[in-house]
């Protein structure tokens, strides 16, 4: 998740006292945030947002690139139709073991796919299948220093007209400071910059959570 550039109190009040968790959402994000490692985890109003976006564009068939303990995953799922299916990818079989619980309590377990191992390796297969421009949203939050390659083949496997999120996109404001970059942010503003300029989408960066880079893939000429 990073670091909120908004103010506590202004994030809760346009998260978690704002949108509306169903009773597993919420119980998902309460056992993460008891984790060690509970920074990962997406702010309420980011995942509320996701499943706005999910409903808005009608989303189907859904991409998702670091399932962690499933929270982002279960906020979508639940937007989607009951014939929709996302595919989600993670390296942790411990983490992934909670979100497959949760899944099944929330009755969204049929939707969602699973793939364990790098995040490359699935969308290289899904691409080997012949998937190209079949997906209608795809949702990245793994690891920062291969959001290029992962934008490169989202580009090939979500339609025109949908759309591709990433999260961490202001990496709590770092991107925007002047002078040198540790490698991790120095990726995230490359990425920005060429989606800003690059015209085979249009895109926009929101201060939502740690910033959301959104880029929707414009029709083939």
């Amino acid at each position: 998740m990073g670091k909120s550039l908004v103010p506590k109190r202004v994030a809760h009040y346009a998260g978690a006292g704002f949108i509306l968790e169903s009773d597993v959402l919420r119980a998902t994000r309460e056992e993460t945030a008891a984790l060690p490692s509970a920074s990962m985890l997406l702010g309420v109003d980011t995942a509320g947002y996701l499943a706005w976006l999910t409903r808005l564009i009608n989303a189907r068939r859904v991409l998702e690139l670091g399932t962690f303990t499933g929270y982002s995953s279960l906020a979508i799922a639940q937007a989607m139709p009951n014939d929709g299916r996302l595919v989600t990818c993670d390296m942790s079989k411990e983490w992934t073991a909670m979100a497959r619980r949760h899944w099944k309590a929330a009755g969204v377990a049929h939707k969602i796919s699973l793939r364990l191992g790098p995040a490359l390796r699935t969308l290289d297969s899904l691409l080997k299948a012949r998937r190209h421009r079949t997906f209608d949203f795809a949702f990245i939050d793994a690891d920062k220093r291969e959001y290029d390659g992962y934008y490169e083949r989202c580009l090939k496997l979500v339609r025109p007209g949908g759309i591709i999120a990433f999260d961490n996109a202001l990496w709590a404001g770092a991107v925007a400071k002047r002078g040198a970059h540790d490698p991790i942010t120095a990726c995230l503003h490359a990425l920005n910059q060429k989606v800003r300029t690059d015209p085979r989408v249009d895109a926009c960066l929101l201060t939502v959570g740690d910033g959301l880079l959104l880029a929707r893939p414009k029709p083939r000429p």
